[in-house]
């Protein structure tokens, strides 16, 4: 890299029109080269780092039409037109020769002059307000001009036929807030100072998407004693009188929904509409006008102010250009569709009753949603400002974000942290589960994966906190974690923070002080602490005003209530917490976060469900974690930028921001805003695979019977406990199975920085050996009610020690320690049981339990349809018609089978229902065999082989054959009533036949 590149990634002040940018490619990854001198230009680019690895996966095709490109070309050409000739009209020297009111000309000059005691103004922000005042007072009146206001007024007419609208794009912390109050001042001295111009206007209706931004933007009302106008000195102090005269409404886009004015059951309803007209019931588009815009139906021609205006436009009629595909994706296509015609039909609602005089829309990301109509991620055509992410980081006005380039985990996809969901989402909990309060944290469920990344990018959440304590720093960084729901969002709650359960007598309660110790709730004692240091929020609820859940209010109550005593002493004032819900206290503690003398001000962690909400501008967050689903990549920009409000805004010695970074994991962030589109699948050619019941005529053994196995029995040692450890019985642990150890986390520019689990690297053999014995002697070595057989614990720990020492448990690239997860915890405590049962075999100590109302299955019930690959069979080899092609290997297997003699029959166990319960760990699981072959060994009965072709054989596919080898077969067997069975993995399908040759000559009968 050239120097300086990572260790400089500021280019630019804050307060100047950027004139340097890092060279990046095509790609929008960085170049070996010095920075550029110059502006880039407006670009969709990816303000993140490619992985350092890249799968087929990553590689998208260019899936959208040429129509698609053009119009994102031509609004990019239209910005970056407008940007040029803003810039040039910035540069006059003289006042007059702006063409703009007098007014105008003052606010200009105090804006980019004035020596603000408070925070300046930032360019991006200046820029954003000179566009809005230049498309207005400057390009309407030279014809040289007239193009480019043609092409806002088409935009607008294409997708907004009553309302003109300008979007200015800013990324987020870039400071939307400002430029509001800007354009406010702007509009309001203008229609004050100026008269009879049709302009100007001073009534402004500001419109946000929830509760949290439109509270926040309270300061946006110049009778508010923190008012940006005075306190951000926006306003010279002679013009601030007249900022009074403005009429502001602020209100969120839900109060565009008109109400039941009485409400009336169905028989009800019918009883007074007898055979008249329906009873309207139904307030009128009036009367929602008038609760939700109040004094502005007194004015003429508002300007309306959008906040994350994403989610307002209006749905085009004849769009198709995406079908979402997953019930989640229609899902949320249906929430998208519905918010944006609510939002925009009140905005037309109010056009229709006043008149709007102009809609300016704020956004990070003002592309449209899906369900849209219009590609997801299309930029919306009536942008005339931008100010990516990548310009906001350049100029250091936002955290850089690190997301991760390379892990230790021999894999050909992208880092397993970047889409962390993508390897755990089937082993989280569905939505709706654990109500009941069953979800353990504790359970080998919870994926080692999602451990291992919570671990390591804890332990270097550790040393950002330090480091803060050291510079006096008087809150603390914030640790956030997104779920995807509020069973996934309790669990991983739980689990950092602690919990208390009540033991099986509903009196003692069974408390865990939580694994990350800045972030617990508990003492070393169990006790709550008296400050929180993590959050769990549901702030989807919370933006809603809706009341909270009832089983969240039974998990949160105790918080909860302590929050409120805390209000109390803060204020000093009893009934300080008594007027407030418990919705407005958690949504207290959520937007005071790192906030000085205020109810968040200690908390360390917040788990969200959801995405928290946009308007949530705690400017501590120093880590991220996704865990979910990232449908979308504006999904991943809105998460990733809760965490890049700036901490300081301090200038260094060479007049730049130092830069600040934003350690992020599971969220996929590789932003382009292309729009793209799934291509529509041909169907597939559907083949019906059956049992053939004529094949049976002349050959009834082709048919093949198989027990049902539910689980088995087996004594219990009464004295000594002996094991027979084989390769079979080998734990490694690896990046495959506990997730990377050690990840490299990189910004597009800047420091990286190696993230590793730290705080689990030191752990004793003697105290691994102590909790795996102490898990297999409770998992199963104890009658369900019953105490644990504690004579039996000496043996087991001796056992799980000799596994230890003897090199059955193995670690690669990752810390030993991790064998203390409860899912691998459980995966080395079934290894060890199942060879302690290999020396009870000859003694007929183990039964299997067959199912009591449908022992046997059978092959003459396949018959189901698919669209694989099919191997059509002999018509004398098996029952089934096909063999399914889940693999090249199964062709090759059945070509095997059915050329061997000895062979009487054979089928593919699919459609079958043919299942053998095995433990992964503590978890009880169903394994499916891959074939079932019966063969002449010249025995007095044919032996019945089940078959299972294996190439990568990992710790699951262990627990599988062990369990076929020490449990199933040996429990079958021993029934003496289901036939001769037995079991063999084919490791080496290209010698398949060879070793299938060597195989049936070793089973042969003397």
């Amino acid at each position: 890299m050239a120097d300086g590149f990572f260790e400089n990634p500021i280019l630019n002040s804050p307060y100047k029109e950027p004139d340097r940018h890092h060279a990046l490619d095509d790609k929008g990854q960085p170049l070996n080269l010095p920075p550029i001198d110059g502006r880039r230009r407006s670009e969709l680019i990816s303000p993140v780092p490619a992985a350092k690895k890249q799968s087929k996966k990553a590689k998208q095709e260019d899936l959208f039409s040429q129509e698609d490109e053009e119009g994102q070309a031509y609004t990019l050409q239209n910005i970056n037109e407008i940007r040029t000739h803003v810039s040039n009209w910035r540069r006059l020297p003289n006042p007059q020769d702006w063409g703009v009111s007098p007014v105008t000309q003052r606010l200009l000059q105090f804006w980019r002059h004035h020596n603000f005691e408070t925070v300046r103004p930032f360019f991006c922000q200046l820029e954003a307000v000179e566009t809005a005042i230049w498309l207005t007072e400057v390009a309407p009146r030279q014809k040289q001009h007239a193009p480019i206001w043609r092409n806002i007024e088409q935009a607008n007419k294409s997708a907004n036929p009553d309302l003109m609208r300008m979007a200015l794009k800013l990324a987020t912390g870039a400071g939307k807030t400002t430029v509001m109050a800007m354009l406010i001042a702007w509009q309001t001295l203008n229609a004050v100072r100026v008269p009879n111009s049709d302009r100007f206007s001073r009534a402004f209706l500001i419109v946000a998407p929830g509760i949290t931004i439109r509270d926040r933007l309270q300061i946006l009302l110049p009778s508010h004693p923190d008012n940006y106008y005075a306190r951000r000195e926006l306003v010279p102090q002679d013009l601030l009188a007249d900022m009074g005269k403005a009429k502001v409404v602020l209100t969120n886009y839900h109060v565009f929904k008109r109400k039941e004015t009485m409400e009336l059951s169905k028989v009800g309803r019918a009883f007074l509409q007898g055979r008249g007209e329906p009873v309207q019931t139904l307030e009128t588009e009036g009367a929602m006008l008038k609760r939700a815009c109040g004094e502005l139906l007194g004015f003429k021609n508002v300007v309306v102010i959008n906040d994350e205006a994403h989610h307002c436009y209006r749905e085009r009629p004849d769009g198709d250009a995406e079908t979402p595909v997953t019930a989640e994706e229609r899902e949320e296509a249906k929430r998208n569709t519905e918010a944006a015609r609510l939002w925009i039909s009140g905005l037309e609602a109010l056009k229709r009753k006043v008149g709007v005089q102009m809609v300016y829309d704020l956004s990070a990301t003002p592309f449209f949603l899906r369900g849209s109509g219009y590609r997801e991620g299309t930029l919306f055509p009536w942008t005339v400002s931008d100010f990516s992410l990548m310009d906001a980081i350049e100029c250091g006005i936002v955290k850089l974000p690190r997301i991760p380039v390379a892990d230790n985990a021999v894999t050909g996809d992208a880092p397993i942290y970047r889409e962390l969901w993508e390897h755990i989402g089937k082993r989280m909990p569905k939505k709706g589960a654990g109500k009941s309060g069953d979800l353990d944290p504790l359970a080998a469920t919870f994926p080692a994966e999602l451990q291992t990344a919570l671990y390591a990018l804890y332990s270097h959440y550790v040393k950002t906190f330090d480091e803060w304590e050291k510079a006096g720093l008087e809150t603390p960084p914030v640790f956030i974690v997104v779920c995807n729901n509020t069973a996934t969002s309790k669990l991983v709650y739980e689990w950092i923070s602690g919990f208390e359960r009540p033991d099986e007598d509903g009196e003692m309660r069974f408390r865990h002080a939580g694994h990350l110790e800045l972030f617990r709730n508990y003492d070393q004692h169990g006790n709550r602490l008296t400050r929180f240091n993590t959050l769990l929020v549901d702030s989807e609820a919370l933006e809603a005003g809706e009341a909270l859940d009832a089983s969240y209010r039974d998990l949160m109550g105790s918080e909860i209530e302590q929050f409120k005593r805390e209000l109390i002493e803060r204020t000093g004032d009893q009934r300080a917490g008594e007027g407030l819900t418990d919705t407005d206290v958690l949504r207290e503690v959520m937007n005071t976060v790192g906030r000085k003398g205020r109810l968040g001000e200690q908390i360390r962690c917040v788990v969200s469900v959801s995405m928290l909400t946009e308007g949530w501008d705690a400017n501590t967050v120093t880590h991220i974690m996704g865990v979910r689903a990232f449908g979308t990549q504006l999904l991943c920009e809105q998460v990733v930028g809760r965490g890049l409000r700036r901490q300081s805004y301090d200038l260094n010695a060479q007049g730049l921001f130092d830069v600040e970074y934003a350690d992020i994991l599971g969220i996929p962030f590789n932003f382009t805003a292309e729009p793209v589109v799934a291509k529509v699948k041909k169907p597939a050619k559907s083949t019906r695979v059956q049992a053939v019941k004529e094949r049976l005529v002349d050959k009834p053994e082709l048919e093949i019977i198989f027990p049902r196995v539910e689980g088995y029995r087996y004594d219990l040692p009464d004295e000594r406990i002996t094991a027979e450890f084989t390769d079979d019985s080998r734990l490694e642990l690896n990046p495959g199975n506990v997730g990377p150890s050690i990840v490299q986390n990189e910004g597009i520019v800047g420091e990286g920085v190696e993230l590793t689990p730290e705080i689990i690297e030191s752990t004793r053999p003697s105290e691994l050996s102590y909790h795996i014995a102490k898990r297999l002697l409770f998992t199963r070595y104890r009658d369900e009610g019953q105490d644990p057989p504690m004579n039996l614990f000496g043996d087991l720990q001796r056992i799980a020690r000799r596994w230890i020492s003897e090199g059955y448990l193995t670690a690669k690239g990752v810390p030993i320690g991790a064998i203390r997860y409860p899912e691998l915890e459980g995966k080395a405590a079934e290894l060890i049981f199942l060879a302690c049962q290999r020396g009870v075999q000859g003694e007929k100590r183990i039964k299997a339990i067959l199912d009591a109302y449908n022992p046997r299955g059978s092959t003459r019930f396949v018959n189901f349809n698919t669209t694989k690959g099919v191997w059509t069979t002999e018509p004398d080899r098996s029952h089934v018609s096909h063999v399914v092609l889940d693999s090249d290997w199964e062709a090759e297997l059945a070509r095997v089978l059915e050329r061997h003699p000895r062979v009487i029959a054979y089928v593919k166990n699919q459609g079958m229902q043919f299942e053998v319960p095995y433990r992964d760990g503590a978890v009880p699981r169903r394994y499916v065999p891959d074939f079932i072959v019966r063969i002449d060994d010249g025995g007095d009965e044919p032996l019945n082989l089940i078959l299972e072709t294996k190439g990568y054989r990992g710790v699951d596919a262990q627990l599988k054959a062990e369990t076929m080898k020490t449990l199933w077969v040996p429990g079958v067997n021993g029934l003496g009533t289901q036939g001769r069975w037995a079991f063999e993995e084919f490791r080496d399908i290209y010698a398949a036949q060879d070793q299938f040759d060597v195989l049936v000559g070793r089973m042969q009968k003397p």
